[in-house]
Order: C-alpha cells, then structure tokens, then sequence
C-alpha cells in the first residue's frame, strides 16, 4: 500500500475521490529497477499497471528484418517521471504489447492488474475513469509510433537520393 498523498502526485490520479484513491492505493506498492534492467518483454503477461516516480524507461519493440539476420530495437516511447505506463494490465488478454527497459535506475508505483481488475468490475465508476486515463495513455503511444515512423519512412525516402 502506498499513501494515497502520493498518488495525487500523478496526472493520472487526479480524476479520483479520496475514496477512490484509498481503494487505489491498497493494491499499490512501490518498486525499484536498476539501469539495464528489462521489466518485461513483449508477449509477458502483463502483472501491473506502472506510475513513474523516478527515471527513465524505453519502451521498444523487436522487429525481424529477415530469418538470418539479428532483431532490430525499435523505440515507440520513452516514459519518464510522472507518466504511466502498462495499459495492458487492465486490457484483454493482459499481455504486454512493448517491452520496457530502464535507462536509469527507476522507481515505480506498481498496481496488481488481477485486483485492479476485480476492483474496477467492484466500483464501476472508478473502472470507466481507470479506462478512460488508459485510453488516452494508448492514444499517445499511437501518437508517438506515427511520428516514428513517419520520421523513419522521411528518413529511408531522403537516403534514396
């Protein structure tokens, strides 16, 4: 559990009661990751729903440039203090869609997907605010992927010269 003074801290949480928050904040608990280490991996089931306290986290995604050669790291987003990140936690099938490395040592508010969800099916208000926040969340990792590859295509069109 984490106090819910805490919590208030992240965009993220602004849109709940105290009441809200209390239920929150029993299924949160605080955890550390050093520099270089992976979180977890695309195709992981997906454990928690994560609030950024400190550092820096690359989401990437593998891309397979053909059967002889080595996986590619592809950058959709980086998370930084304040953001969240783990929608898939709260999403069907609850499995990551990235994979989620710290560049920096990181500390993390970490809610449990499976009482997440049981809360959220509990108290149906705070499930549509829950879904509403992940919605925008997705939104702006779409957001973020077009731009990377638009900048990506420019860039392959401008080598062709």
């Amino acid at each position: 559990m984490v106090p819910i003074s805490l919590l208030k801290e992240f965009v993220f949480c602004k849109e709940f009661n105290d009441d809200q928050l209390n239920k929150l904040a029993a299924l949160a608990s605080e955890e550390s990751f050093l520099a270089g280490t992976q979180m977890y991996q695309n195709g992981d089931p997906a454990r928690s729903l994560f609030l950024i306290q400190e550092g820096k986290i690359v989401l990437f995604i593998d891309n397979y440039m053909g059967p002889h050669k080595p996986p590619m790291q592809v950058t959709v987003d980086m998370i930084t203090k304040g953001e969240s990140m783990g929608w898939s936690a709260v999403v069907d099938p609850y499995v990551y869609t990235l994979g989620a490395l710290c560049i920096d040592d990181t500390k993390v508010i970490a809610f449990d997907s499976f009482g997440l969800r049981k809360l959220m099916e509990e108290d149906n208000n705070l499930g549509f605010k829950v879904m509403q926040l992940v919605a925008k969340v997705i939104s702006t990792r779409l957001t973020h992927t077009r731009i990377i590859l638009v900048g990506e295509r420019g860039l392959s069109v401008l080598n062709e010269y």
